[in-house]
């Protein structure tokens, strides 16, 4: 696509939980726990609050169809506050310290006065059916002119376990959100900007890593479109995918506009109720249905079957809208028959509406509250089909592609929370925030000062092993060799099914110091650590008497005699091969006998034993 021509303009709004040790309104600890460690449960039903002027906000009141009870798992190590139950603490100033640092590295200019927000947030996410949200600072800039607009600290949502039931271990995490302009004008820069901003969290040093600790939210309209709002986009790699893919849904929404305007389409405002249509059907949704109503779109036939997304049609569209009534989805005439649905009940239904060759039915089977209120919700839908493309906040779907969620929040959203005292930014103390390296140029500088290759480097700089890297090059080790261990000799006995996380970081540490003292070899590194991983934790001993027992156990010391007798017998049971190969036989004989000294001697001292034996027997 000519992205420019369609004039695409996206933004991102990057979530990213904060490493402090205390969540960011009470002193619980900032740890996940298994939903088998819960302690009790409780149930809570959640209703919008006004704004100070009096209004519910739009996408509050959508989420208010349906009374829904809410179920939230409790442990031993939440409290009150995230049961709603006590006031909130002051604010973290560890995380208000983070935030600040976060800020000036993007060269932004703080608040004086921090005051804290309620954003009213109702599908169930937080107990008090609000997220507490702050803003910290202002108008950044980044690489190549995009700006960031804003930074907020908030408080992270609880984490859903399944339908409405959440766990409370997450919620009050501290998360920093940082926003930027709708400055980038193309899939590949949106992936750029969010790529190097998230190398700014992690360059502090001071971010939780993992799968679900960082989410963009991604913006993007086109010129004849509108603002979608693309939620929980936890893949980098996917960015640029779903930003295309939004790009093309809004496309193919106008395209089908323009046709349903030549055809002078309109949505008939009559719901009919056709549960005597189908009661002799085969159906296995509509046969236990106690109503099922149908909607007739005049002129929408071919069309609301129509791909505007990859496995995703407009008929789509009308189904997540009629979700969120409760119903499981919806039945429309493009796709009929199907589904147990026989051509002589679509005939029937047809006729039943008066629908022409150009119409399309749209039916709906639920309970008799539940199909009403999803059948108007298609209805709105179908209108706002002829209008182009409705303002929407979207979750993303496997692939990229994404669904309606609800629709975009409005100013109503936002009120002051008056439980949290405001906090002031002291001048001094912006001053005295100091700014880290980037992860980028600690890169470079291993290249420089360790002469790690290019790659290794920034593998090794992008890593969560980049702290006990820098402890064990300032222990002596050598660089190459602790990052070739933390990197893929890890990671390969990870693959393997080696629980090398039960290996505590002082025990690699104490291991790739016996190598560097010739207490062990490094071919026998992934040995130990197998056998460190293996072996019970022992609270009696210190980490360098565990690595030196699996040292015992996995690789004992060979003296040099040993090595040369070894090598001796290996040279002489193979004189006829070694004959004919000549020093051509060292690689060869190397393995045998390596694997006879199970890497209990460094390679370079074998090689060298060997080298003069095959000198000696070929002179």
């Amino acid at each position: 696509m000519d992205y420019e021509a369609l004039g695409l303009k996206a933004g991102i709004e990057i979530h990213q939980q904060l490493d402090t040790t205390r969540k960011l309104f009470c002193h619980c600890p900032t740890v996940l726990r298994d939903v088998s460690e819960r302690t009790g449960e409780f149930q809570r039903y959640l209703r919008a609050t006004e704004s100070e002027l009096g209004e519910i906000d739009r996408a509050a009141r959508e989420e208010m169809r349906l009374v829904r009870k809410f179920c939230y798992y409790t442990y031993d190590t939440v409290c009150l506050v995230e049961h709603d139950e006590e006031p909130p603490a002051p604010m973290n100033p560890e995380a208000l310290d983070i935030t600040l640092t976060i800020a000036k590295m993007l060269g932004m200019i703080p608040v004086e006065e921090v005051h804290t927000m309620r954003k009213v947030v109702i599908d169930g996410s937080n107990t008090s059916g609000f997220q507490r949200t702050a803003l910290v600072a202002l108008s950044g800039a980044l690489p190549g002119g995009c700006r960031v607009e804003t930074i907020c600290l908030e408080e992270e949502a609880a984490q859903r376990v399944e339908g409405d039931t959440f766990s409370l271990d997450r919620l009050g995490i501290p998360l920093v959100e940082i926003t930027t302009a709708p400055c980038m004008h193309s899939p590949e820069e949106v992936a750029k900007v969010a790529a190097y901003i998230g190398m700014v969290l992690r360059s502090t040093g001071r971010v939780k890593r993992g799968l679900g600790t960082i989410r963009q939210d991604i913006n993007v309209s086109i010129a004849e479109g509108a603002r979608v709002e693309i939620k929980g986009v936890q893949d980098l790699d996917l960015i640029a995918e779903v930003v295309r893919r939004e790009v093309e849904r809004q496309v193919n929404l106008l395209s089908i506009r323009d046709a349903l305007r030549e055809r002078g389409a309109r949505v008939d405002p009559n719901v009919v109720d056709v549960t005597d249509l189908f009661s002799g059907t085969n159906s296995s949704i509509l046969k236990k249905a106690r109503s099922i109503l149908a909607l007739r779109l005049c002129g929408f036939a071919g069309l609301v079957g129509r791909e505007i997304q990859p496995d995703r049609r407009l008929g789509s569209e009308f189904s997540d809208y009629a979700k969120k009534c409760g119903v499981g989805g919806i039945f429309h005439t493009d796709e009929l028959p199907a589904y147990g649905v026989t051509a002589e009940e679509v005939a029937r239904l047809r006729e039943r509406l008066g629908a022409a060759d150009e119409d399309c039915i749209v039916i709906v089977a639920a309970g008799k509250e539940r199909a009403t209120c999803a059948i108007e919700q298609v209805m709105t839908r179908a209108v706002m089909a002829m209008e182009g493309v409705p303002e929407e906040t979207r979750k993303m779907l496997e692939g990229g592609s994404t669904a309606y969620m609800r629709p975009l929040p409005g100013a109503a959203r936002m009120y002051p929370e008056t439980d949290v005292f405001p906090v002031t930014i002291d001048p001094a103390f912006w001053e005295s925030v100091t700014v880290p390296e980037l992860l980028t140029d600690r890169a470079e500088r291993f290249v420089r000062e360790f002469g790690l290759d290019e790659g290794l480097a920034r593998q090794v700089a992008f890593s969560e092993q980049l702290p006990l890297f820098e402890r064990a090059v300032a222990a002596g080790v050598r660089p190459t060799l602790a990052a070739r261990t933390l990197l893929a000799t890890c990671r390969e006995l990870s693959r393997d099914g080696v629980e090398v996380d039960h290996v505590t970081g002082d025990e690699i540490l104490a291991l790739l110091s016996a190598v560097e003292a010739g207490r062990a070899a490094k071919e026998a590194i992934p040995e130990i650590l197998t056998e460190l991983a293996r072996r019970p934790q022992e609270s009696s001993l210190a980490p360098e008497e565990r690595v030196d027992a699996a040292i015992q156990k996995v690789a004992p010391s060979v003296s040099k005699a040993d090595v040369e007798a070894i090598v001796r017998r290996v040279v002489a049971e193979r004189e006829g091969f070694t004959r004919e190969r000549g020093m051509a036989a060292l690689g060869p004989l190397m393995g045998v006998v390596m694997k006879e000294l199970r890497g209990s001697v460094d390679g370079k001292v074998v090689s060298e034993a060997l080298r003069r034996e095959l000198e000696r027997l070929l002179s």
